[in-house]
């Protein structure tokens, strides 16, 4: 189908970027070398000496997914979402999206979590107030 995803990790750049900043961003933390925007234009110029169309989506969501502070849990989860994501890959699977189902982590096919069509959240729920309590955010409901 001639097409890819490429997730990178934040921070992978420091590797091959450097940066001298000092910075700190409003968690306190490092300000990372931005390695995104430098792999878009890698990839865009080795496609052009190709002489090979390329059209690239670069989303950075680093700061649009945090609401709070990540906990132990959260980082032990993302880790073992990563590594099931790689072994998928490294046994040749392509198409797939991994995650948890009763308790148990899973390889599942991208069509049968895109078939279900679209889900919806009743803002207005005792789900979404659990939610928004949880994370600390306000709540904009009527």
């Amino acid at each position: 189908k001639k097409h890819a995803v490429i997730v990178v990790a934040e921070g992978c750049g420091d590797t091959i970027l450097h940066s001298d900043s000092a910075q700190k961003d409003a968690g306190g933390n490092k300000v990372l070398a931005d390695v995104g925007p430098y792999l878009k234009d890698e990839i865009t110029s080795h496609f052009k000496t190709l002489g090979l169309p390329v059209s690239i989506k670069y989303i950075d969501p680093t700061y649009m997914i945090r609401s709070v502070p990540p906990n132990a849990y959260d980082g032990l989860y993302c880790a073992t979402l990563a590594q099931q994501a790689v072994h998928g890959a490294m046994a040749g699977y392509s198409g797939i999206s991994v995650g948890k189902v009763d308790e148990r982590y899973v390889m599942l096919p991208i069509h049968a979590v895109t078939s279900q069509g679209t889900r919806s959240v009743d803002i207005k729920g005792r789900m979404f107030e659990r939610l928004i309590a949880a994370t600390k955010q306000p709540s904009f409901a009527a």
